[in-house]
């Protein structure tokens, strides 16, 4: 199978790799859902390779011959910006000629989506729709939100489309398991967030994260993963309480963690008694763990998932000044997320049957053999970075030669691209200009000889 991915969980790359190649996706919670996916899917005799983001229809005839079938994890691909690469997609699954299953895609939309009105990206997700159910049975859905605005485009629910929730939350079966923990002042906590939440939720994040002095802030974006391993750019400059910039505390002090691969983030979150915050990867991460987390929804995508999984939730519009992360810790049910996932995981697997992929549950919901743990158990995994900050002055010199080089390695490489492009296209003006000169020139003498 070939597999949308920019790095398989068994890849084992350095920090330095990882942002040149973008192996992560512009998020590194895009590794959880791919990580969930590789272990369902990699049985004995199924070798599962990576595209590397790298989608265009140019490559079809060579998919065609190499692979028996393309499986496409996404998140929140139905989005105005996400245009171009559906589009891509689009164009290459209509030269495919093997199967190309959805695994998960849902729609971006606010918080109360009003599905009656039309997106400006719905003639592309028709035709990316259709493209896919003329290669697959049916596509799975992150929500029900997502499921009722492909109904809206024609695609019918049940047929077409179904809800399957995000894989992520499948990576190790039927059953899910959250360790009951003392949650006191001393735990040790985990803190995710976004810059793009209201402000009613980062001052609640950053005034909760207070209340542990023991926490630990884990980001997601690739700007974030290059400012905690060289120190800079900053992701933003604004002043607000999200930690954007290297003077704020958490990065001078050196409580950021950024996770390099999903097993490495698990192993992580194992040694904390909570997680929260207004990322949902960084929550299903925890909920992987076995690790209690409360989850901000802020949007529909995250709404959708959060109903449909019983994720522990506080919804954003419910969080006030006066709300305080201990009276949540009391009131709310870590384990309502255990409840439905037997249900869930089974509609699941049926969703891969309809669509014919074989995967580990194929025997058993209780596999005595899983391929991909197997081969992790050959490899030691990096755990995530700290901050430069925290390092020794060998550490933080030789993360500098580490990245700086390739990084002007890259820029000169694509400055030659560029050049060679407008010189590309310099002989092509002037080629353009001769044609036309010597069309002028004739017409100029046809003109005067018909005046003669």
């Amino acid at each position: 199978m070939i597999i949308r991915a920019g790095m398989a969980p068994y890849d084992n790359y350095d920090p330095t790799k990882i942002i040149m190649n973008n192996s992560i996706g512009g998020n590194v919670g895009n590794l959880v859902y791919q990580y969930s996916a590789f272990r369902t899917l990699m049985t004995e005799g199924t070798t599962i390779t990576p595209d590397h983001y790298d989608y265009d229809s140019k490559y079809a005839d060579e998919i065609n011959e190499k692979y028996d079938a393309y499986i496409i994890p996404l998140a929140d691909a139905f989005r105005e910006d996400f245009v171009p690469s559906l589009r891509k997609y689009t164009k290459l699954i209509k030269k495919l000629k093997i199967p190309v299953v959805v695994i998960g895609v849902g729609l971006r939309a606010p918080f109360e989506p009003k599905l009656d009105e039309s997106f400006s990206f719905d003639e592309d997700v028709k035709a990316f729709v259709s493209a896919v159910l003329e290669k697959s049975s049916i596509i799975g859905l992150r929500g029900q939100i997502t499921s009722d605005y492909l109904t809206r485009l024609g695609f019918r629910e049940g047929t077409d489309h179904t809800v399957i929730g995000c894989p992520s939350m499948y990576a190790y079966g039927r059953e899910l398991k959250i360790r009951e923990t003392n949650i006191t002042p001393d735990s040790i906590v985990s803190v995710n967030s976004s810059r793009l939440s209201p402000k009613n939720v980062l001052d609640f994040i950053d005034r909760s994260m207070n209340q542990f002095p023991n926490h630990y802030f884990i980001p997601q974006w690739m700007k974030e993963m290059v400012m905690t391993y060289v120190g800079a750019p900053s992701v933003s400059d604004a002043k607000d309480s999200y930690p954007n910039r290297m003077s704020h505390p958490l990065y001078l002090e050196d409580r950021v963690r950024y996770p390099l691969n999903a097993t490495g983030w698990f192993d992580f979150l194992k040694q904390a008694d909570l997680s929260f915050g207004a990322r949902l990867h960084g929550n299903i991460a925890a909920v992987l763990a076995g690790t209690p987390s409360i989850l901000i929804p802020k949007d529909a995508r995250m709404r959708e998932l959060a109903e449909y999984h019983n994720l522990t939730h506080i919804m954003a519009n419910e969080i006030t000044e006066q709300t305080n992360i201990m009276d949540l810790v009391e009131t709310l049910d870590f384990q309502s997320v255990t409840k439905n996932q037997g249900q869930n995981f089974d509609h699941y697997i049926d969703f891969l049957n309809k669509n014919n992929l074989d995967h580990i549950y194929k025997e058993t919901m209780t596999p005595s053999s899983v391929p991909l743990d197997d081969k992790m158990a050959q490899i030691k995994v990096r755990p995530p970075i700290g901050t430069i900050t925290g390092c020794t002055k060998e550490e933080m010199a030789k993360r500098w030669e580490s990245y700086y080089p390739k990084v002007n390695e890259k820029a000169e490489k694509a400055k030659k691209k560029l050049t060679a492009k407008i010189s590309e296209k310099d002989k092509i003006i002037k080629k353009q200009r001769g044609t036309l000169n010597r069309k002028s020139v004739k017409l100029a003498l046809k003109v005067a000889d018909i005046v003669k």
